[in-house]
């Protein structure tokens, strides 16, 4: 059987993909714009310093992405030939930015292991700390961090180990660099204010265009001097643009309506639950004091169903459907693995509506 035309799409795929609101449409229509190039538009500017302020940094600067902002920072982080940093083997940095430090730097990556908080072993990264004075090795320069982190379930790493991460590094003259693309999301659930997350980082990036929900941007954050080499690397990549404040307006918005965060967690909550209750035994949902966020990951056993197949089935009718008229999206992490993230444009009802087509389809692969 074919959709009825009055079926509703509802997207999980990921934060990345939500729109605009009309609040944030209007913000980006009235913005005062400028070359931003010459450090002329004004809008960036009080962005960047309201941002600076509010992490607890000395300044900051504006990027197209994410990606773009870990890249500068690391640029500038390990200047010199012959640097390498280590990184969670389950991060962002290392599994989706195509190794940009080594393709645009000649940076050594080197992996250590994520445990499933999100966190490494500190007694095994001291073995992973190279000897200055070793001719045959490279010089570890920085230690990267992610929280909210991403393919952990969207896990906010914990401050207690933070904090044992920065003592780490000061003792070996180590740098430190979060990735924090969903910071507002881990201080949400850590319940504290995200300078404290911030506090022993050199240098960081949070993303508008995640959990915030703006359509474009991100921002670096650190030193002065720090972030005035952060500008002239962006500009050597192409990041710099002209008249961009009506964007960086959509961020400076976002700022001023994290309301929908706390809601973006509720909702994936209900989503678990919801899923857990169907008790599908090849459907592997997480315990609920570990979904930290706005991120759902479930296990699949792949001898009955596979991700590609789950969001498949979700995302098209057939002729035994349910009558919720919705179809969904989802994002497979490869074969065993399916994701879904909640955002500023899912409400309570979507997610409510959503819930009656998930149990029916969970429980076809019971």
């Amino acid at each position: 059987m074919t959709a009825p035309t009055e079926v509703k799409v509802i997207d999980f795929r990921s934060d990345t993909f939500s729109l605009p609101t009309d609040g944030m449409r209007k913000a980006i229509h009235d913005a005062i714009v400028g070359d931003d190039v010459f450090s002329e538009d004004p809008t960036v500017n009080e962005l960047e310093a309201r941002c600076a302020k509010l992490i607890g940094k000395e300044a900051a600067c504006y990027v197209p992405s994410g990606t773009m902002g870990n890249l500068t920072s690391i640029l500038v982080h390990c200047k010199e030939r012959g640097s390498e940093i280590i990184v969670g083997d389950a991060s962002h940095i290392n599994l989706c930015e195509q190794r940009g430090v080594s393709q645009f730097g000649g940076i050594s990556v080197r992996e250590i292991k994520n445990k499933e908080d999100g966190t490494f072993d500190l007694n095994e990264l001291a073995t992973y700390i190279r000897s200055r004075n070793s001719l045959h090795e490279p010089t570890t320069k920085l230690i990267a961090v992610e929280s909210t982190h991403n393919f952990i379930g969207g896990r906010a790493v914990p401050l207690e180990w933070i904090d044992k991460l920065s003592a780490f590094a000061k003792e070996r003259d180590l740098k430190l660099h979060l990735d924090g693309a969903r910071i507002f999301n881990a201080a949400l659930k850590l319940n504290v204010p995200v300078s404290r997350i911030a506090r022993d980082f050199d240098s960081l990036t949070f993303c508008f265009s995640k959990g915030l929900g703006a359509p474009y941007g991100s921002i670096v954050l650190g030193t002065a001097e720090f972030i005035k080499q952060v500008r002239k690397v962006k500009k050597g990549l192409g990041g710099t643009s002209r008249q961009i404040g009506f964007m960086a307006a959509a961020g400076m918005y976002t700022l001023d309506h994290m309301e929908h965060l706390k809601s973006d967690h509720q909702h994936t909550q209900m989503i678990a639950q919801a899923i857990r209750e169907v008790g599908n035994p090849y459907i592997i949902v997480p315990k609920s004091e570990d979904i930290h966020s706005n991120i759902l990951i479930l296990k699949l056993d792949t001898k009955k169903i596979t991700s590609e197949k789950l969001a498949e089935r979700l995302s098209t009718y057939s002729e035994t459907d349910d009558p919720s008229l919705v179809t969904i999206k989802t994002l497979p992490l490869g074969t065993d693995v399916l994701r879904f993230v909640l955002c500023i444009n899912n409400t309570t009802n979507d997610v409510e509506q959503a819930i009656v087509r998930i149990k029916h389809i969970v429980n076809e692969f019971k």
